[in-house]
């Protein structure tokens, strides 16, 4: 007898988890309220960046999907505009050079091997960069995907070995029986099942709050600029030392001097268009732009790369990280409630982590080993 199990969430992660669960031999369901990747994984940028993850549990993880990314084109049969590229983390003053600096010597002593440069070795190795950068970091494993095409192949070949998949179908309430999860209700059906996987991103607390469970996931708001096509001259993933100090920033609740959390993640499209982010701020479920954001985003663009002083933005909009208050996100069972799982809180490493987190999960539902221990990812440990 085949193994039922609900998805909920047609992002990154809930696509991942129903292909890999469907490779494990489970019949899947996999329920999205509106399209594959219509979230917070159609609003985010490309990089699969490793060099600036924290070592411990998710650089872990990080590693370990890199590795799944390196065969995946190859498994689905799908170009997913997977390229080993490198990346460099782009420094402006001696305060981030100090930073950077510790940040470098944590990473090797954990065995990713990135170097610092100066400006001029990173102007050579990515022409166009300004010449006022007093250096960056390089390593060369970093990589960029396009997660829109990920979302849907893995969501396509889910499909190919048997999962339905409801779209436009709202999962309004989880559907219980003495403290266990037994399926879904939608608008128009209840759906029944072994088990449930809640990978709904930011919207993943609001199933659990009739249930007294607090799942501490908040929105996490981040802008995005894309501009005309260019011709192609960005040969690396790029972040500047000020992005990744607001990324880690944790604490949701202090004043802040800088409240729109600008700092630059850039990257181009294979059409030739750039991404040009980002910002970090916590605004609720709010999805409106706001102008001096996309002017300090802009701004912050031609202090890395004065060539776009004169590049045309065409549109600009938003999206929302799921993020949790150490920055790690959740995987597994909710304690108290059998049947349930959840795969959400991945904040802005959903790109990085979507195909281990997917098959961690199948591995989990169906009882098998992953070979990890990811009870550091527990909801428990809140």
């Amino acid at each position: 007898m085949s193994y039922k199990v609900v998805v909920a969430g047609g992002g990154l992660i809930g696509a991942s988890t129903a292909y890999y669960l469907t490779k494990s031999g489970a019949e899947v369901t996999l329920i999205e309220s509106k399209d594959i990747a219509s979230g917070t994984s159609g609003a985010c940028d490309r990089a699969i960046m490793l060099q600036s993850k924290k070592p411990g549990p998710t650089l872990d993880l990080a590693i370990e999907s890199i590795a799944l990314y390196k065969e995946l084109e190859a498994e689905l049969e799908t170009e997913l505009e997977y390229r080993k590229s490198g990346g460099m983390i782009i420094i402006e003053t001696p305060e981030e050079m100090a930073a950077m600096e510790h940040m470098v010597e944590r990473q090797q002593k954990a065995g990713i091997d990135v170097k610092l440069i100066t400006g001029k070795e990173a102007q050579e190795r990515q022409p166009g960069l300004s010449k006022d950068l007093i250096g960056s970091t390089w390593w060369e494993e970093d990589a960029e995907v396009n997660p829109l095409k990920v979302s849907f192949a893995m969501a396509n070949a889910a499909k190919s070995r048997g999962a339905k998949i409801k779209l436009g179908t709202p999962v309004k309430r989880l559907l219980t029986e003495n403290n266990r999860v037994i399926g879904v209700e939608t608008p128009t059906e209840k759906i029944y099942a072994d088990a449930v996987v809640v990978a709904m991103g930011v919207w993943t607390p609001k199933l659990f709050e009739p249930f007294g469970v607090d799942v501490p996931i908040i929105p996490r708001q981040g802008h995005i600029l894309v501009s005309e096509r260019m011709p192609s001259f960005l040969h690396t993933g790029i972040l500047s030392a000020a992005y990744i100090a607001n990324k880690l920033k944790r604490n949701h609740q202090s004043e802040d001097p800088d409240p729109f959390g600008v700092g630059l993640a850039i990257g181009q499209t294979h059409s030739g268009s750039l991404l040009i982010g980002g910002s970090r701020q916590f605004t609720g479920y709010n999805t409106e732009t706001n102008p001096e954001v996309i002017r300090k985003i802009g701004e912050a663009a031609v202090r890395a790369f004065p060539l776009l002083a004169k590049a045309r933005i065409i549109r600009a909009f938003t999206g929302l990280r799921p993020y949790t208050p150490d920055g790690m996100p959740i995987l597994g069972p909710v304690e108290g409630m059998d049947g349930v799982y959840i795969a959400a809180g991945h904040e802005g490493d959903g790109v990085a982590l979507a195909p281990i987190s997917g098959k961690i999960m199948a591995h989990m539902v169906c009882g098998e080993n992953s070979g990890m221990d990811i009870n550091t990812f527990s909801l428990s440990r809140f």
